[in-house]
C-alpha cells in the first residue's frame, strides 16, 4: 500500500480497531518478551497502532515510544504511553539509540521494506533484537481477505531471512503457525 492509502486504511478504523480483536493480548505479550528488553533501554513500537504493545513494553522498561504513520491510530495509542506522528521508513531518532523494536502487522504495508529494515538497524543498538509480528500466521491472514497464500509473500522465511541480514540483522527466531507469525532477529 501506499502512504496515502495506509493512512485511510487505518484512519477509517481506528475507533474500533481493538474491539475487534480482543484476544490479542497473550501473543502480543509473547513477542514482546522475545525483544529481551534491557531495563533502562528504549523500546519502539514502529507502526504503534492503537498502542496495544505500549504496556506490554512498559512491563520490561519504562523508556517507551511508539511511532505510527496514521494521526488517528496515534491519537487513540497516546492514551497509552507516548506517541509520535511519523513514518517508520524515517525515524526520529539518532543512530543507536533504541534497544529494541516491535513492529507488528508493519512489514506487509511498507513501500519499501529493505529500506525500513536499513532504518531500524540505523537507530537500533548493537546487539538490539527487532520482532516482525502478526497475530495470526501468514496463510490465516491471507485467508481473511480471501486470498491464497502468496509465494512471494514478503514474510516468508526464504525472503524475509535474507532481507534482514541484508540490512544488518540475523534472525534468531522464526514462526509462522495458524496462531502467530514472529520473526526476530539481532543487531550485529
Amino acid at each position: 500500500m501506499e502512504k496515502d492509502e495506509t493512512r485511510a486504511f487505518f484512519a477509517a478504523r481506528a475507533a474500533t480497531w481493538d474491539s475487534k480483536f480482543p484476544d490479542d493480548g497473550p501473543v502480543f505479550a509473547a513477542a514482546v518478551a522475545r525483544l529481551e528488553l534491557e531495563p533502562g533501554s528504549v523500546a519502539l513500537d514502529a507502526g504503534c497502532g492503537t498502542g496495544r504493545a505500549l504496556p506490554l513494553l512498559r512491563a520490561f522498561t519504562d523508556r517507551v515510544v511508539g511511532v505510527d504513520l496514521t494521526p488517528e491510530m496515534a491519537s487513540v495509542a497516546r492514551e497509552r504511553g507516548q506517541v509520535l506522528i511519523g513514518d517508520a521508513a524515517e525515524l526520529p531518532f539518532a543512530d543507536a539509540t533504541i534497544g529494541g523494536i516491535l513492529a507488528a502487522g508493519l512489514i506487509g504495508h511498507l513501500g519499501d521494506p529493505r529500506g525500513t529494515l536499513l532504518e531500524f538497524a540505523r537507530v537500533a543498538q548493537t546487539g538490539a533484537r527487532l520482532a516482525l509480528f502478526h497475530p495470526v500466521g501468514r496463510a490465516v491472514l491471507a485467508a481473511r481477505h480471501g486470498r491464497e497464500l502468496s509465494p512471494d509473500d514478503i514474510r516468508a522465511e526464504d525472503h524475509i531471512k535474507p532481507l534482514l541480514r541484508a540490512a544488518g540483522w540475523e534472525p534468531v527466531h522464526f514462526h509462522d503457525g495458524d496462531d502467530h507469525y514472529l520473526a526476530v532477529a539481532r543487531l550485529a
